[in-house]
């Protein structure tokens, strides 16, 4: 049963992905009332009494204590994150790095087994290798769309699944009401980072989940200018991640949470036009005699389109394609490009191109590199909320710079 309007708020279970947007989680905070929700920028929070101090430890009363533990401005994004995931519980973090890291550590013990997908953002795969492995936490790497790899890399000592959907750089699309079934029936645990498709595209907690993690610095935040992460879910299974936060202290600032907050208002609209601007630049990429291959989910081409086409809302705004050219053309592609920051990140209103090879994987090895499939033409693309027939032209002349 949907929980009543607060002051005049619409009912969840009428209200669309906008009004959930914008209203979801706002009209409940105290002592004041201003539309949009305050920045509380306060460390520490005062009791009037010892007896007010005593029913908080006794859990008679709900309200905030030290600024490590909660804020009233995150809360209230935290709320409005689960309206629009359709989550019962939300922890928020200084970014979608501590998210994970922190989920990692709270529910893998010693010893236990983790499975992820190849397909994976490097740095979840560096900290994997780099710390898990301190813990004895043994890994196996399956593909992404592969659930009977999923099945087979099963163990006794398993825990969770982890994997993107869509993937980073290929953009692969996991069908995850399947992945829960199989993991489901061993009791292993799902976790999905839904950064690439954001809440509007899908919520993987409908379809079995058992976690969802967001990097909220891409299309949540949506303006490239905050670091946030979130990890959403039941109460149960959030519980021990809520209790694990206040301990590392990996916490946004209130001005942070209040950038989100402000940012989500227009996530339904911002998502709208990044799945329409993909699209369109996608399939223009696709026809351009200068590209090898383009990874859109949205494409017949893209190895996933029919999960996609079957359980997404949106392919989001994420380009992914291979220019036909060496590592020094597409470096004159990149920089022939007038609207695109040369920039990591994406899911902002700005567009965003980088070449992962120079971006995130100068460092690695070239044979390393071929094995994880980063060529020097690789390209990603993050589409803005531009016009998208600026973006066709933009690409168009920078291609000719190849």
């Amino acid at each position: 049963m949907s929980e009543p309007p607060a002051k005049g708020g619409p009912p969840r279970e009428r209200a669309g992905d906008s009004t959930r947007a914008v209203h979801g989680g706002e009209r409940e905070h105290p002592h004041s009332d201003a539309v949009t929700t305050p920045i509380y920028q306060t460390s520490t929070f005062w009791f009037r009494d010892s007896a007010e101090l005593r029913d908080y430890q006794e859990g008679r009363t709900r309200r905030d204590e030290y600024g490590r533990y909660s804020n009233p401005t995150w809360r209230a994004v935290e709320r409005k994150l689960c309206e629009l995931e359709g989550a019962e519980q939300a922890v928020l973090f200084a970014s979608g790095m501590c998210a994970a890291t922190t989920l990692f550590l709270e529910l893998l013990p010693r010893g236990s087994h983790l499975i992820v997908t190849s397909d994976c953002y490097r740095r979840t795969r560096q900290f994997i290798r780099q710390y898990l492995t301190k813990l004895d936490v043994e890994t196996t790497v399956i593909d992404p769309a592969d659930t009977k790899q999923l099945a087979d890399a099963i163990r006794d000592t398993t825990r969770l699944f982890f994997t993107e959907s869509p993937t980073n750089p290929y953009l692969r699309v996991i069908d995850v009401a399947e992945a829960a079934r199989v993991a489901h029936a061993r009791g292993v645990g799902v976790v999905i980072d839904s950064t690439f498709a954001s809440p509007m595209n899908h919520r993987a907690l409908a379809d079995g989940a058992d976690l969802v993690i967001h990097s909220a610095t891409k299309y949540l935040g949506g303006h490239n200018d905050l670091l946030c992460g979130v990890v959403l879910g039941s109460a149960e299974q959030v519980a021990p991640i809520r209790a694990a936060v206040g301990l590392p202290g990996g916490i946004p600032d209130a001005h942070s949470a209040y950038l989100l907050l402000r940012g989500l208002k227009t996530l339904a609209l911002r998502m709208q036009r990044h799945n329409a601007n993909g699209l369109r630049v996608a399939g223009f990429l696709e026809e351009h005699p200068r590209i090898r291959r383009v990874w859109y989910p949205g494409l017949a081409s893209h190895p996933d389109h029919a999960i996609a086409s079957r359980t997404l809302a949106g392919f989001g705004g994420v380009v992914t394609f291979e220019v036909d050219t060496d590592l020094e053309g597409c470096m004159r592609f990149i920089d022939a490009c007038r609207i695109p920051y040369i920039a990591p990140s994406l899911g902002g209103v700005e567009s965003l191109v980088e070449m992962p090879v120079l971006m995130s994987f100068w460092d690695v090895e070239p044979a390393a590199r071929q094995e994880l499939g980063i060529t020097d033409s690789l390209v990603r693309l993050s589409c803005g909320i531009e016009d998208a027939d600026d973006l066709v032209a933009d690409l168009e002349q920078a291609l000719r710079r190849v």
